[in-house]
């Protein structure tokens, strides 16, 4: 089993399980301990209080210097500890003073900020007034303050429209904002009912100086925010919406009564930024973008107004730590029964697990011994889309590729045996002639066998170019070759063969042909095979013909074609393969060695391009050599 994936898998994963059960379960009897020690005497409507006042003097003062006096009221009036730290644990004040108070505990209660009002306390708070979609407590009005003496002639403007909607019978009362604006609301809250009157409920929509030099610096926080973004500005409405500006008041303030506006920061909870005071929600990328500046001018705007964040400890009246408590034996035996059950089921899904995986691993591990062994190879079967099946397809695809490599090594033996064996007999019958006195060395004789010598040096030498081609060690030096002159000397050395076949051999390349990096013996040689094959497949009054272009994009193409009698279409796919011939009979009349068209390609690729063939049986073939202009990285080392 140490040895066994499926063993070692189960062994992992039932200690990370144990490992897992039991820190989660210690980890959650102390913190229920202590949250239950925490919450016993307490009243979350006692501490949304606390919360709310404490958040109030933060939203209407920029630093917490004088909090001690509210912070010892709160305390007396709710029986607890209530202490206020910075966000570094520094002191700020506490209501149990004196060398004696116990350390506060590790984690706070709340964070007071007026600019990230936790909504959950908010919600509960003594006023009931919550906070705004932008966490942004409403009683932080900042620049968008009253003076007294703005905040007092709009009140006499505003109890002047009381009295007028009296009389018109439509009972209404005065109510003063955080900012100290006032505004009109009406009982039952139908402002519709006030459209019919001849009271002038827009005499208080007109914002103050200081109101409109605060919405006009908000307005370029924003702007700047939504430039940092490749966006265009925008202008915000009173109510801190954009697009058509509507009849309300202005941030800080309270709206007219008629058309009853959406609150402003500092009146009642305002709405989301981006929302029109008429009609739905906005939405969209660029609404949301908006949204976000806006809720970020807001905090950057507000952020010398309001206190810094500070966190609450909330605890009992002594102020001793929170500590865990002994859990009952049936509270032992449940925690104890649901860390069983879960190691369990880890187990189980490990099992089931490992079993899967191993079960095509050990498909895998046989196929390959059975290959090592000799044995025909077999595919393993493949199950899935996961990473073993991904790895029994690879196997499958290598052993295919195996048997064809070998199926190609025993042909390639075969192919070799076979070229050799021609030219060798010829010239081991010569000489046991020559030998027995049947034949006299003349010239022709010695022509002969010189001929049979050269026949074998060309196919060994094609053997080797082709062997250092695998084997990583053809070496290429490039050059700059102007293709037009390359052609022309390959034509050149071939043109005395072509004109023996009666075959025209024509270079046609505009002046100045293209040009590119490559080695020029190798790509002569290349160019020089396919020539060979194109005059001597070609009949007699045929013609070859050797052309080139630059096609763009950093390739030059070089085209040798031909007249000749073609290649079946069944036939292209195999042109390159070593020892392969249309004509099976391996004759030398119709055929050479087979190797050529593979060395082309070897080489083409060499140089980092790609070679193609294209024919039709009975009218002529061409073949292409696609290059690049420029080499590629490393084409002078090994290749």
């Amino acid at each position: 089993m140490r040895r066994s994936l499926l063993g070692r898998l189960l062994a992992v994963s039932a200690l990370v399980a144990a490992c897992s059960v039991a820190a989660t379960a210690w980890i959650a009897v102390q913190t229920t301990s202590g949250a239950i020690r925490q919450e016993q005497g307490q009243n979350l409507t006692a501490d949304a209080r606390i919360y709310d006042t404490l958040l109030e003097y933060a939203a209407r003062n920029p630093t917490w210097d004088g909090v001690g006096a509210t912070v010892r009221e709160l305390a007396r009036e709710s029986g607890r500890r209530v202490a206020l730290t910075t966000q570094s644990r520094q002191p700020l004040a506490d209501s149990a003073t004196g060398a004696a108070a116990p350390p506060l505990p590790p984690q706070a209660s709340a964070v007071v900020d007026p600019l990230s009002v936790d909504t959950v306390l908010a919600a509960r708070g003594a006023d009931g007034q919550g906070a705004a979609a932008d966490r942004i407590d409403p009683r932080a009005v900042g620049p968008f303050r009253l003076s007294a003496a703005d905040s007092a002639a709009l009140r006499r403007k505003a109890d002047i429209q009381v009295e007028c909607l009296n009389r018109a019978g439509i009972a209404s009362d005065v109510v003063v904002g955080a900012s100290g604006r006032p505004r009109v609301q009406i009982v039952g809250n139908d402002p519709e009912r006030a459209l019919g009157t001849r009271c002038d409920l827009a005499e208080l929509d007109t914002p103050t100086r200081s109101e409109r030099k605060a919405l006009d610096a908000l307005t370029e926080l924003a702007d700047a925010c939504l430039k940092r973004q490749g966006r265009e500005g925008v202008r915000l409405n009173n109510d801190l919406s954009w697009g058509d500006p509507v009849p309300v008041v202005v941030p800080g303030a309270a709206g007219p009564v008629a058309p009853q506006p959406a609150p402003a920061p500092g009146d009642a909870p305002p709405q989301e930024p981006g929302s029109s005071a008429e009609g739905p929600e906005r939405t969209g990328e660029n609404d949301r973008a908006i949204a976000s500046c806006v809720g970020t001018a807001r905090s950057e705007q507000l952020s010398s107004y309001v206190a810094s964040p500070a966190l609450l400890f909330i605890g009992d009246e002594g102020g001793a730590p929170l500590t865990g408590f002994d859990l009952s034996p049936a509270n032992t035996a449940r925690i104890a029964g649901a860390a069983a059950l879960v190691l369990a089921l880890t187990v189980g899904a490990s099992v089931f697990a490992g079993a899967r995986l191993v079960r095509p691993l050990h498909a895998l591990t046989g196929a390959a011994q059975r290959m090592r062994d000799g044995e025909e190879p077999a595919s393993v079967p493949v199950t899935g889309d996961d990473e073993v099946a991904r790895l029994a397809a690879a196997f499958n695809d290598m052993s295919a590729h195996r048997a064809r490599l070998e199926e190609q090594r025993k042909a390639m033996v075969s192919d070799v045996a076979h070229e050799l064996r021609t030219p060798l007999s010829n010239i081991r019958g010569w000489l046991e002639a020559a030998q027995d006195g049947l034949a006299d060395p003349d010239p022709a004789f010695v022509s002969s066998l010189l001929e049979e010598a050269v026949l074998l040096q060309h196919i060994i030498d094609d053997l080797q170019d082709l062997a250092e081609a695998d084997a990583g060690a053809l070496r290429l030096h490039p050059e700059t070759v102007e293709v037009r002159e390359l052609l022309g000397q390959v034509a050149a050395a071939h043109q005395a063969r072509a004109e023996n076949a009666g075959v025209t051999l024509v270079v046609a390349v505009p002046a100045p042909g293209p040009e590119l990096c490559a080695d020029p013996v190798r790509l002569r040689q290349a160019v020089g095979n396919l020539v060979s094959n194109a005059v001597r497949h070609t009949p007699e009054g045929g013609r070859v013909t050797l052309s080139a272009c630059d096609e763009g994009g950093g390739a030059v193409l070089i085209e040798v074609a031909d007249t000749g009698s073609g290649i079946p279409a069944a036939a292209l796919p195999h042109v390159f393969d070593r020892f392969w011939r249309a004509e099976k009979s391996r004759s030398r009349r119709t055929g050479g060695s087979g190797l050529g068209l593979a060395i082309v390609r070897k080489l083409v690729e060499a140089h980092g391009g790609t070679v193609g063939a294209a024919s039709t049986e009975g009218e002529g073939s061409t073949f292409v050599l696609r290059l690049p202009a420029t080499p590629p990285d490393g084409i002078t080392t090994a290749i």
